[in-house]
């Protein structure tokens, strides 16, 4: 059999046609990228001192370098999905997964969990490919609530991640952050090849490399300017180069795509509605999100980790630990999964923009709150929790959207798109929020004013808001088809 030929579900393997079972599978799956995703934001510290390293470059151990790979091959892993079978590429994924998890957890230093990091950056593919898998296994009626529990997960995953994080940090060895993902990840991979079938929709015609080389170096080019920005100066000749290449390279990829007879990002079905408005609702709901996760906890710390002259001048914050922070997030974090859960209810009578409209006008809500009201304790755990409905109610939108305008062998490839732009918007959300703390600061610099917090919050609303109306000012190119979901 040819590595491209689809595989009857009947010889897929034994008892992998229950619903339940299947959905088990993949929510385990995309919970182990969600823990991995943000466990390790409270050990920047840890790390910083276990290792002896430069901030700098624990920074990019943490976050920059998975957030660089993934960028790449998120598009081009979800392309071999959908030619070679989503359920092999899945696996292979884990393993991959699991064996760099393994490698971080043992690491003699920072140049080792470096590179671990980076290879743990092909962990973001397992969501488009869940939800590809969703489409493919499960019956008809069931593929929304299916849509929207995988994604809901994701973003249930990361926050519950940053309580994980935070109790493994205070409590035990950072090594044990690894330890605990690898642990999901091997849940994960033995459920998949237990209970998800191979499927028989397979895209066809070569795998667009020059197409992945492209989208993957303006991507970097845009994540490094991102990153580096801060450190450098935005008008730092370097940042300026990068942001130009950036462009330079999408707008060649724009021009190869529309050329290529089998590409790895249809640019034309970018006329269709709702596949436009999926990928931008993606990259603002990213940016929202990010703004919250850089904010909420930061203002939960403080004045904690301030300079001893500085801390005085703060008269907010609740002085919690690490854990204390995630803790306060959590109310907000178990209702992620719920709201996305019944999204597809709320589409089937309302309409598919309307879960992304609400979610994301919800987030707008809860983030002008926490811009309002963040002096209590109380105040800051309801406006993250509205916020947080919102980001379950976008977030299982969005796959349903992309489904409802890609045929069932592109379902994959066109959510990797998706992921990948909510991937970038995070990277801008956490920019945008750490620019304007930096900007508006007391004490010369030394710790930020509670303008800087009102006034982040604000951005995050705008962001969201924006988003929120984006159903409204997109509309389908005239004789553009729609394909509806499978």
């Amino acid at each position: 059999m040819s590595l491209a030929a689809p595989v009857r579900p009947d010889a897929a393997g034994p008892a992998r046609t229950n619903a339940a079972a299947v959905l088990t599978a993949l929510t385990t799956t995309v919970l182990s990228y969600g823990l991995m995703q943000t466990m390790l934001v409270p050990a920047v510290g840890v790390l910083q001192a276990a290792l002896s390293a430069d901030t700098r470059l624990t920074a990019w151990a943490v976050l920059t370098a998975p957030l660089l790979t993934s960028a790449v091959l998120t598009p081009l892993i979800s392309a071999l999905g959908d030619r070679h079978g989503r359920r092999r590429v899945l696996l292979a994924v884990l393993v991959c997964f699991l064996v760099a998890t393994v490698g971080a957890a043992l690491a003699p230093g920072l140049g080792a969990l470096l590179a671990c990091r980076a290879v743990q950056g092909v962990s973001l593919a397992v969501v488009p490919l869940s939800l590809g898998l969703v489409r493919e296994a499960l019956p008809p009626d069931r593929v929304a609530f299916g849509s929207g529990l995988v994604s809901g997960t994701v973003g249930g995953g990361a926050g519950l991640a940053l309580v994980v994080g935070g109790l493994i940090c205070d409590h035990v060895s950072w090594r044990w952050l690894f330890a605990a993902g690898g642990l999901v990840i091997l849940a994960a991979l033995a459920l998949v090849a237990w209970f998800v079938p191979d499927g028989t929709a397979h895209a066809d015609g070569p795998l667009d490399l020059g197409g992945a080389a492209l989208l993957g170096g303006g991507l970097v080019a845009l994540l490094v300017a991102l990153t580096q920005g801060p450190a450098w100066g935005w008008a730092h000749p370097g940042v300026l180069a990068l942001f130009a290449a950036c462009v330079a390279l999408l707008a060649l990829f724009v021009v190869v795509e529309r050329r290529h007879s089998h590409p790895l990002v249809d640019v034309r079905t970018l006329a269709n509605g709702p596949l436009l408005v999926a990928h931008l609702g993606a990259l603002v709901l990213g940016a929202a999100q990010f703004v919250t996760y850089v904010l909420v906890p930061r203002i939960a710390q403080l004045p904690h980790g301030l300079p001893a002259d500085a801390a005085p001048l703060v008269d907010y914050g609740f002085a919690l630990s690490v854990t204390g922070a995630g803790l306060l997030m959590l109310p907000g974090t178990l209702v992620i999964l719920p709201a996305s859960a019944v999204t597809g209810a709320v589409e089937r009578r309302f309409g598919p923009c309307v879960p992304l409209v609400l979610g994301l006008a919800a987030t707008a809500l809860g983030c002008a709150a926490l811009a309002a009201w963040h002096r209590g304790e109380a105040q800051v755990v309801l406006g993250y929790l509205v916020a947080s409905v919102g980001f379950g109610f976008a977030m299982a939108a969005m796959p349903r959207l992309v489904n409802s305008a890609v045929p069932a062998t592109r379902a994959a490839s066109a959510n990797g798109v998706n992921t990948v732009a909510r991937t970038v918007g995070g990277a801008i959300g956490s920019q945008l929020a750490a620019a304007i703390l930096s900007s508006l600061t007391l004490a010369g610099g030394a710790a930020p004013s509670e303008t800087g917090f009102s006034v982040a919050f604000w951005a995050g609303a705008a962001v969201a808001l924006v988003g929120a109306v984006l159903p409204f000012l997109v509309r389908p190119a005239r004789g553009e088809a729609v394909v509806q979901p499978a």
